[in-house]
């Protein structure tokens, strides 16, 4: 009789067991019926929102179709489409359960964008962390002699000094010590990654304030390996340094034309460290102008006899001290150039 009590006692057991475990496994259940429903804009901003819904997912990552991504969201998102005309472009979106169980979704929606035409590479950094791997790399550490300028600090990639939020690029120098500089900060650029031959370049940002800052946005040819600098051309759309607030700087850089002898003009506007402002650069086989907030305020005649006839890559940075610069404010703790976005046109 024990015995029999025993048996029954475990076949209990099992089926409690059994019906448990199956309860368990049928609430982890992967994402289904997955919707994607599209809000876009007909006033021709390119605006567009999504929502995404699926059965048992608690997330969702959205890939935009235009370069863009958004990802861990609750199922809602928004994209500004910015390629002038009308486009179709394959928007995915990937539902996950709990268990980063997931479902997958393409639909293709059609956004009507007016403005400007010939949009051919661009980064709104849109998505938060780290600048895109696929459109720009880095230059590591001090450079010789500082980057040939005498600067003072540090390049890295790390997130202190490069990093995206809401929208927006930080490139922030930090007063630290650092592999022996006083110094850090980023210096990103799309060599081997982008390059061109004649466009427009239109960069929106913000520029810091202290004395000693040096921001730049700049170009140099694609051949520097072989040719070297300044061989190789240098065309400067904005530089900027704290010890003239305000002062806008355009500035090409070849043989017999560097330094002070450099060709390059200045535009002194209102606040251009507390509001963004647009700086860019036209560039043919017959001039190269260079504008902020569309005002042109240098023209450069281009030849044969001029490095501007093949391609160039991009470059972002915020340096600090040296021969352009100045000394540093001793109070200088940490300041950002802040980027809105940088586009590239065909003309």
């Amino acid at each position: 009789m024990k015995q029999d009590l025993r048996f029954i006692i475990f076949l209990v057991g099992a089926l409690i067991f059994s019906g448990c475990s199956k309860g368990e496994d049928e609430s982890v259940l992967a994402p289904s019926n997955l919707i994607i429903t599209s809000d876009i804009s007909t006033d021709g901003s390119g605006n567009v929102s999504f929502t995404a819904v699926a059965d048992n997912a608690v997330s969702y990552d959205f890939d935009f179709g235009n370069g863009e991504f958004k990802d861990n969201t609750p199922g809602t998102a928004s994209a500004k489409y910015i390629i002038g005309g009308t486009n179709v472009y394959n928007v995915t979106v990937t539902a996950f359960n709990s268990a980063k169980l997931s479902v997958k979704k393409t639909e293709q929606i059609t956004v009507t964008v007016a403005g400007e035409q010939g949009l051919f590479w661009f980064d709104e950094f849109n998505t938060n962390g780290a600048p895109d791997p696929l459109k720009w790399g880095y230059d590591i550490g001090t450079g010789s002699g500082g980057w040939g300028n005498s600067e003072l600090e540090y390049y890295t990639s790390r997130p202190e000094n490069v990093n995206i939020k809401d929208g927006i690029l930080k490139i922030t120098a930090i007063k630290e010590s650092y592999s022996g500089s006083q110094y850090t900060s980023t210096r990103m650029l799309t060599m081997n990654k982008f390059s061109f031959t004649y466009g427009k370049v239109v960069v929106r940002a913000k520029l810091p304030a202290s004395v000693g800052t040096w921001p730049a946005v700049w170009m140099l040819g694609s051949n520097i390996s072989a040719v070297g600098w300044p061989a190789c051309g240098e065309i400067d759309i904005m530089e900027h340094r704290g010890s003239e607030l305000n002062k806008i700087f355009g500035t090409l850089h070849y043989t017999g034309r560097t330094g002070g002898n450099a060709n390059g003009n200045t535009k002194v506007i209102q606040n251009a460290t507390t509001e963004f402002h647009t700086y860019k650069v036209e560039w043919t086989a017959l001039t190269v102008k260079i504008y902020v907030d569309d005002e042109l305020y240098h023209t450069v005649v281009n030849s044969s006899t001029l490095p501007f006839n093949r391609d160039f890559f991009l470059i972002m940075n915020l340096a600090m001290g040296g021969n352009f610069a100045g000394p540093v404010d001793q109070a200088f703790t940490s300041e950002s150039l802040e980027i809105d976005y940088i586009r590239v046109y065909k003309l």
